[in-house]
């Protein structure tokens, strides 16, 4: 798996690492394995032990009693250990502890109170593109997206299609999430729709002929496999009657067009277009994260359709940002953006387009999109770095 240097930061103390599966959180703790107690809980035989005596982890550690980090591989495997965790914590011995995981279900459900205000908790997200320098590549990122396991991958076509299966498989299946494993694909393939769209589960429901809790639970175990987000409306300080429902989006876009079905009746256009926007978000909440100061992404649509894609806020920013797949930029397209700016004049307004010129049209800014990407580095601002 590719090893770039990726923009998460260490953390002197203990944290938990959450990230789907593939998005190189083992391969980013690496540099660990020699020296650490180090725990993978998808090897069968220590699932296995641990399952059995999680208190087998303190006999771990007094075994190395060298080692100052401790790491557990996808911890949410066998959450007892937790516990087991919080007496080490609390222990005269220093240690750090590491604690990956790719689901946030059972962990919930387990100690990891216990361990509030112990261990943080940091995200990993698929590749940035500055993360891959000159080897980001837009059209590629598009149509395989920036999973590290996928972009990687000998073959990341076929990686990319049995991505879906494997999380049915490994986590649904095996966890008994679901009852009816085959209703939750058909809820993968429908919800697939509202990628970059309004999120109206009822809609979604009588898509996959299945009832509104019932696809209310499906979309929570999304959430809790970090399989999906949501960005909610920006409402603060609204002049407009707004809508109410947030947007919803894969975590990466090569996963929304793996599991988007394709046919005759399916516009390639608006595909691409969703599969765009998607890049640009997953991208947005990757450097929100990983920056020093917290940002949180938002959008912004008023109830007679007026919208923009992102808006990001924080302490420090507040950008509203439209995506457009065109080549050329028209007056139409900046709309939305000029009633932001009417409504927010403190906010600075962006268009992102496929084209290769940098334009400025009645006070807004208009980049290229792949460079936009290309130079978006946590330790910058948004707009503020040299795009040339």
């Amino acid at each position: 798996m590719e090893t770039s240097g990726r923009f998460l930061q260490f953390q002197t103390g203990s944290f938990f690492l959450f990230g789907p599966r593939g998005t190189g959180k083992s391969t980013w703790l690496r540099p660990l394995r020699d020296s650490a107690v180090w725990i993978d809980l998808l090897d069968p035989e220590a699932f296995r032990l641990f399952q059995a005596r999680p208190e087998r982890l303190a006999e771990r550690v007094a075994g190395q009693p060298q080692a100052v980090d401790v790491v557990i591989d996808e911890v949410q495997k066998v959450p007892a250990l937790l516990n087991v965790v919080h007496s080490l914590v609390e222990g005269e011995r220093p240690l750090r502890f590491i604690l990956t995981g790719s689901s946030a279900r059972k962990l919930r459900r387990g100690a990891a109170n216990l361990l509030a205000g112990r261990l943080t908790e940091l995200p990993m997200h698929p590749f940035m593109a500055a993360e891959l320098g000159d080897t980001f590549n837009l059209q590629r990122a598009l149509e395989m997206g920036l999973v590290p396991l996928i972009w990687s991958a000998a073959e990341p076509e076929q990686t990319l299609r049995a991505y879906a299966s494997l999380y049915l498989q490994e986590e649904v299946q095996a966890e008994a999430l679901v009852r009816d494993v085959g209703a939750f694909a058909r809820f993968l393939e429908a919800i697939s729709f509202s990628h970059g769209a309004l999120l109206n589960l009822a809609e979604v429901a009588r898509e996959c002929q299945v009832g509104r809790k019932t696809v209310e639970g499906y979309l929570e175990i999304l959430e809790d496999l970090l399989l999906s987000f949501r960005v909610p409306v920006f409402t603060r300080r609204a002049q407009r009657h707004l809508v109410a429902h947030d947007k919803f989006y894969f975590f990466d876009t090569g996963v929304y067009r793996s599991i988007r079905p394709t046919g005759p009746l399916d516009s390639v256009q608006e595909i691409e277009s969703m599969a765009l926007e998607g890049l640009v978000a997953q991208h947005l909440r990757a450097w929100s994260s990983y920056r020093n100061v917290p940002a949180e992404l938002f959008y912004w649509r008023t109830k007679s359709g007026s919208e923009v894609d992102f808006v990001v806020y924080g302490a420090d920013v507040f950008v509203a940002i439209e995506v457009k797949r065109s080549r050329l930029v028209h007056a139409t397209d900046l709309r939305a953006l000029k009633a932001f700016q009417e409504d927010y004049p403190e906010a600075t307004v962006c268009l992102l387009y496929m084209g290769k010129e940098e334009l400025k049209i009645n006070g807004v800014l208009c980049l290229p999109c792949e460079q936009f990407l290309r130079h978006l580095h946590p330790q910058n601002e948004l707009f503020s770095m040299d795009i040339t």
